[in-house]
């Protein structure tokens, strides 16, 4: 399928993006496009939905709602794109980023496929029944890592410690590929309860969150 023609509903992080990269492609926008893919809110879904008229393909950009939001339309697929997006509406978010794509046939991952190339974006398929448990890892890697950078930032100003130097530091640990440095890599449980201490006298509402993450981090 050549998809010539897209009408995209919503206007938001990841709708202005994708608008903004059609247009560079020089995809028309109608709104008797091939393909509509909607870029609103999950709650918004099912009610856009069905104020759309059926026959084109009719797509998401949630990355846990089910297809069936999507009924009445028969032609219908997921498209989630596995990035964080800012306001800006810059195309350029979305270069290199993976997809999930989801469809009930052939047809329907073959029209995500394409679309999600076009986007500029790297589409893997992802099964109905494990969306939510992909949604749930992508939520780990992105919302939490703000957490722990917020968690982080609060018991450097505590110690005196700028938080910018956290940016390299954590910058530098994707780089290294992930790999586990520190006193869990080390086995030196004397300063892991050394930190433990300091965070009861000094932050104690970051100590549950301390002790689960070096659970979850120990070998």
């Amino acid at each position: 399928m050549v998809i010539e023609s897209v009408n995209v509903i919503g206007l938001g992080r990841v709708g202005s993006a994708v608008s903004a990269r059609l247009d560079e492609r020089g995809v028309e926008r109608s709104d008797h496009a091939q393909v509509v893919l909607l870029c609103v809110p999950d709650s918004a879904i099912s009610e856009v939905a069905r104020e759309l008229p059926p026959g084109p393909w009719v797509g998401h950009t949630s990355g846990a709602t089910p297809l069936s939001a999507l009924d009445p339309h028969e032609r219908r697929f997921g498209l989630h794109p596995l990035q964080s997006f800012n306001r800006s509406g810059d195309p350029t978010q979305l270069d290199g980023a993976h997809a999930a794509v989801t469809g009930e046939t052939d047809e329907a991952r073959e029209t995500g496929h394409e679309l999600a190339r076009l986007l500029g974006l790297e589409p893997f398929d992802l099964h109905e029944a494990v969306r939510a448990v992909y949604h749930a890892g992508a939520a780990i890697a992105s919302n939490y890592l703000v957490t722990l950078h917020r968690a982080a930032s609060d018991l450097f100003e505590e110690a005196g410690a700028p938080p910018a130097g956290l940016e390299p530091l954590m910058r530098r640990v994707i780089d290294n590929g992930f790999e586990l440095t520190g006193p869990i890599a080390r086995g030196d449980w004397e300063t892991v309860e050394r930190h433990l201490k300091a965070i009861r006298e000094r932050r104690p509402q970051f100590e549950p969150l301390y002790r689960v993450l070096a659970e979850a981090t120990a070998p």
